[in-house]
């Protein structure tokens, strides 16, 4: 039997049908009337066909009033386009349809933003019209570019011997890392469901059940705000975990993975692996000096210096006893007033008093609001840092020598973006190794985890006994890709005893362990191997290769950044049944005075 709505897509006729008579289905994208021919550009998921409806066509009038994105069958005759005509930008270019007959499958309103020609429209409508903003072929390519990636990445992960399983939604709430979304049992009054941050405990059970390699394109739910790179509520990850495996075995099999795979979708663009195919590795203290962050963009020709023992003994109170972290830049000498003073904001906005900077002319001369601050062995000092001979000079001096790097890295990207010194059209990759296992509080001062509680101190049980906690790293690493984290992961702590002493030196005794941990913890007692994994996020890898800003630009239904769902509505209020049906009642928050 016949499809009653199309024999051919608007992707698929070509020249040689013509003469054969046709049936297209599709959204009217565009419609334009020249000399009382209608010539409409008819849409569908595979792309565009020209129709033509002559002036002798007796429904010609009732089909020029159709609104665009009003759904349509017609059929007709493939012919070629007359001379002059072809349109060498469609693959159905050389051809249109001469239209003998339609049906409208579906009407359309008054639209509330354009689908084509695609303009501007504010973020909030168009999230609230989903529906139309992904007929829009800029979005809709990239949500098929997805699908592409997803599909070449379980293809290359079975290829490289693991094996997909899936791991429950419905869990136990997570002590560790961000706000939890709850989910109230009905079954069980007062008790509640916890969906996954990460299938991290799941995947690492994997591993002690006997599986050797286990990966999962998995959806992760996180209750913490939404910003470009992070869209609030939940997002997906390439979920791994490798057993017997060493940090170079996690990192080798995700190289044959990502090298490839940006490959095949931006071949045009190279990637800074080494001939031997792997990807640089900064330690975690290394990348904070030279780059002011641990998520380094290496496409920025710039690095920092740290001039702490240079300041020391110095008179100049902004700098004397404090972390001083300098970068110097040739293209910024020649920036009006204006521009520095507008940086002195953007530092103010990091929590900096401002950025001070100095230039050095082309004599060699030091310049600027803070250069008389700078004499005898300091300018001495400062012309020998490899700044070139006209050049600015920026400072970042703080107590902290946390928050001296960070600010100075970002004002790094910052001056950056402004000056046009990103290179353009590279994926530049490295991994950060070497985390801190544990960090200083700075209110409380206590000792906690910087980052993984589950990672395999460096060292093992003899460090976490003999080290002062702040000098111990972890087995913890980070994949980042022109300036984004794509991936984190970590060697595991799979031996009971030497979690136990992690947690206590971060003021959590064995209950805490047996308590929030009690599955992996109890699984561990039975016989665990050595395992590791990682989890790049799927998102921000299609960000990459799509090379979009807005990772709400590259999921099909996102939230707003502010958690709302505006297409459906969400969170929205429910019923007092369904509140009663989990035993729950609702505590308003008390409005403030």
């Amino acid at each position: 039997m016949l499809n009653p709505y199309r024999t051919y897509t608007c992707n698929d006729l070509r020249a040689t049908q013509a003469g054969e008579t046709v049936r297209l289905a599709g959204w009217i994208h565009n419609k334009r009337d020249l000399g009382g021919v209608l010539f409409v550009d008819l849409r569908d998921h595979y792309g565009i066909t020209q129709i033509v409806i002559p002036p002798t066509a007796a429904f010609q009038d009732e089909f020029a009033h159709l609104p665009k994105e009003t759904v349509v069958s017609v059929q007709g005759q493939v012919r070629p386009r007359p001379e002059g005509t072809v349109n060498p930008n469609l693959p159905t270019g050389e051809i249109e349809i001469d239209v003998t007959g339609y049906d409208k499958l579906g009407g359309c309103e008054s639209l509330p933003m354009n689908v084509f020609p695609e303009d501007h429209t504010p973020e909030e409508t168009r999230l609230k019209y989903r529906f139309l903003d992904l007929r829009r072929s800029k979005l809709h390519q990239t949500v098929m570019l997805r699908s592409r990636v997803i599909a070449s990445i379980r293809r290359r992960m079975i290829d490289l011997g693991f094996q997909e399983f899936q791991t429950p939604i419905l869990t136990s709430s997570s002590p560790e890392g961000a706000r939890d979304f709850l989910v109230p049992s009905r079954l069980y009054p007062g008790e509640f469901y916890a969906l996954p941050q990460a299938p991290q405990q799941f995947k690492q059970l994997l591993m002690v059940s006997g599986f050797d390699r286990y990966f999962q394109i998995a959806p992760c739910f996180r209750d913490e705000d939404g910003r470009a790179d992070r869209t609030p509520g939940e997002f997906y990850q390439l979920d791994v975990e490798m057993s017997f495996v060493t940090q170079d075995d996690v990192f080798a099999a995700i190289e044959k993975l990502m090298e490839p795979l940006f490959n095949e979708f931006k071949p045009e663009w190279p990637t800074n692996a080494r001939p031997d195919k792997t990807f640089q590795r900064l330690a975690y203290k290394e990348s904070m000096l030279r780059y002011g962050t641990d998520k380094p963009d290496l496409r920025i020709p710039v690095e920092i210096k740290d001039l702490t023992p240079l300041f020391a003994k110095s008179e100049f109170k902004a700098f004397a006893g404090k972390t001083v972290r300098a970068m110097a830049i040739p293209q910024a000498f020649d920036q009006p007033r204006s521009w520095f003073d507008n940086l002195q904001e953007e530092a103010k906005k990091l929590g900096a008093p401002g950025l001070a900077y100095i230039k050095i002319d082309a004599n060699g001369e030091l310049t600027g609001p803070i250069a008389k601050f700078m004499i005898g062995d300091s300018a001495t000092a400062l012309k020998e840092l490899g700044a070139k001979q006209q050049s600015a000079i920026f400072f970042s001096a703080d107590p902290n020598e946390t928050k001296a790097a960070k600010v100075l890295g970002a004002m790094r990207v910052k001056i950056a973006e402004q000056l046009g010194l990103i290179e353009k059209d590279v994926f530049k990759f490295t991994w950060i190794v070497d985390y801190p296992m544990y960090e200083m509080n700075e209110e409380t001062k206590q000792i906690e985890f910087s980052h993984n509680p589950f990672s395999m101190p460096q060292g093992g049980l003899e460090a976490l006994e003999k080290q002062d906690p702040l000098t111990i790293h972890a087995y913890q690493y980070d994949l980042v890709c022109n300036g984004y984290e794509i991936a984190s992961g970590a060697i595991r702590n799979h031996v009971p005893e030497i979690m136990y002493k992690a947690f206590a030196l971060a003021g959590h005794d064995k209950t805490v362990v047996d308590t929030e941990f009690a599955g992996m913890i109890n699984a561990f007692r039975f016989g665990a191997p050595p395992h590791g994994g990682i989890a790049p996020g799927i998102d921000r890898i299609i960000m990459l290769l799509a090379n979009e800003t807005n990772i709400r630009d590259v999921i099909a239904f996102p939230m707003a950044q502010n958690g709302r769902d505006l297409l459906m509505n969400a969170p929205s209020p429910v019923s007092e049944r369904q509140l009663r049906d989990v035993h729950l009642t609702i505590r308003k928050p008390v409005p403030k005075v």
